[in-house]
């Protein structure tokens, strides 16, 4: 327990803290300290890209796709796995929380650092379309940070079939995914407790049944994905554009709101600018998991023309994730009077929000919503532990079912009841993920900025 809680505030905590003025400080994590400074490097090598290649995103997402290798998904299919996995309860709740903890201005460092996690997105998932492999059992192809990690660190003619960081990373990453499928379970049955009364049990049951029937058989989970992610992100966001409209007049208020205190102007006399500046850059960074690795398990499964293409869809991905549907979040949270909120917190804050603007009908549509974001979470997040699996064990489909039985079983446990450890445990995971990944993401950098160069003279020009 020394030792986990020692890893815990080493990657979570405050490991070096900056005073400012106003008797105000800014605490910074090491992940931070590590995402922050490469977000702003790969923005700088791709030459600012979430701006300056916005327009071409847009355009490869809505480009004729064509699946040459039979299994395979297309970029955009990837794209949906791994915005079901992006766009999760963090959306609803993590942003409130947020919010709560550091005011309005928080929404605008998440903005900036989406920016910046859009350029860190654009080269992982490009390098692991250059190292995808085939893939034997599923179909199509596989990869990954454990497989391009692999590579820069083992020879192409060494007889060793397993680099330590690559196997660091992808036991980092079923980890924490047995984490995260423990604090799904838990939100989704006490939001349905909470506003329909149904107890945990049985809801549990009943999600566990439906994701046990999708992610036994061989390949549901893409066609799954691709009908509920669109939907639900599609009416969350026209849900939010009714509040905004009937609250219309309120909202040039609300973007000054948003700008004032984004620069601490008020903070920074009452001392709390660096809660302003760390909780949205926090919300940013674990929001679209840009670096953390998660991502390129899925942007390596795509059978796609370039893999630049695919670096663009997943920066793309980001966009969709933060500046979209948390913003979605946020507005909801800042157009409902102060004095209804006051007090509350995570989820009775938002769904007092949905009950202001849109009554009963909001409680149960914020359930619902949370219900799928989840759920979706959860079948994308074991299509990202499909390569990680087998590079630790080989191709088999013994170790496939066993790590998906046990997802199952931590999805069960943690809708019955919270284990603090293990949602820690969770994060430790993505944290550690995180960092082995990053350890050869800036060197191998350069192999994806080539690729760029590649597209845009050969397919832009």
């Amino acid at each position: 327990m020394t030792l986990f809680h020692f890893v815990y505030n080493l990657l979570w905590g405050d490991l070096i803290t900056i005073p400012l003025p106003g008797g105000s400080s800014v605490g910074l994590s090491l992940l931070v300290l590590i995402l922050i400074p490469a977000g702003i490097y790969f923005t700088i090598r791709t030459h600012f890209l979430p701006f300056r290649l916005f327009p071409e995103m847009l355009r490869v997402v809505v480009e004729k796709k064509t699946n040459s290798q039979k299994g395979s998904i297309s970029g955009v299919q990837a794209l949906i796995i791994s915005t079901a996995t992006r766009v999760g309860m963090g959306n609803l709740v993590g942003v409130v929380a947020a919010i709560s903890a550091g005011g309005a201005g928080a929404v605008f460092w998440m903005w900036f650092t989406a920016l910046l996690g859009s350029s860190t997105a654009f080269v992982e998932a490009t390098l692991a379309q250059l190292y995808k492999e085939k893939d034997p059992l599923y179909g199509g192809y596989r990869g990954g940070p454990a497989y391009y990690i692999h590579h820069f660190f083992i020879k192409k003619d060494s007889k060793r079939n397993h680099s330590v960081i690559a196997v660091l990373f992808a036991i980092s990453g079923l980890i924490c995914w047995c984490g995260i499928s423990q604090v799904i379970g838990n939100s989704v049955s006490s939001a349905f407790e909470n506003a329909f009364q149904i107890p945990p049990i049985y809801t549990t049951a009943i999600l566990v049944l439906i994701a046990a029937v999708i992610v036994l058989r061989k390949n549901a989970t893409v066609k799954v994905l691709d009908i509920i992610v669109p939907i639900m992100a599609g009416c969350y966001f026209l849900i939010t554009i009714f509040i905004i409209i009937k609250n219309i007049g309120q909202l040039p208020s609300v973007f000054q709101q948003i700008f004032a205190e984004a620069f601490g102007l008020r903070q920074a006399v009452a001392g709390g600018f660096g809660a302003v500046l760390m909780n949205g850059a926090k919300r940013g960074l674990f929001s679209n998991e840009a670096g953390s690795g998660s991502a390129p398990c899925a942007a390596a499964a795509a059978d796609i023309s370039h893999p630049a293409k695919e670096g663009l869809l997943q920066a793309f991905g980001v966009f969709i994730d933060t500046i979209v549907i948390c913003s979605c979040s946020a507005m909801i949270m800042l157009l409902t009077p102060a004095n209804l909120t006051q007090g509350l917190v995570g989820m009775d804050l938002l769904q007092e929000s949905m009950h202001y603007h849109l009554g009963d009908f909001g409680v149960i549509f914020i359930a619902a919503t949370l219900w799928l974001f989840s759920f979706s979470t959860f079948i994308g997040i074991l299509f990202y532990a499909r390569p990680n699996v087998a590079y630790l064990f080989g191709d088999n489909w013994l170790s496939q079912t066993l790590y998906k039985l046990l997802a199952l079983v931590m999805l069960f446990i943690g809708g019955l009841a919270a284990y603090t450890f293990v949602w820690d445990l969770g994060d430790i995971g993505i944290g550690l993920m995180t960092i082995f990944n990053m350890i050869v993401l800036i060197p191998m950098s350069r192999q994806a900025i080539q690729s760029l160069n590649d597209y845009e003279k050969n397919t832009i020009e």
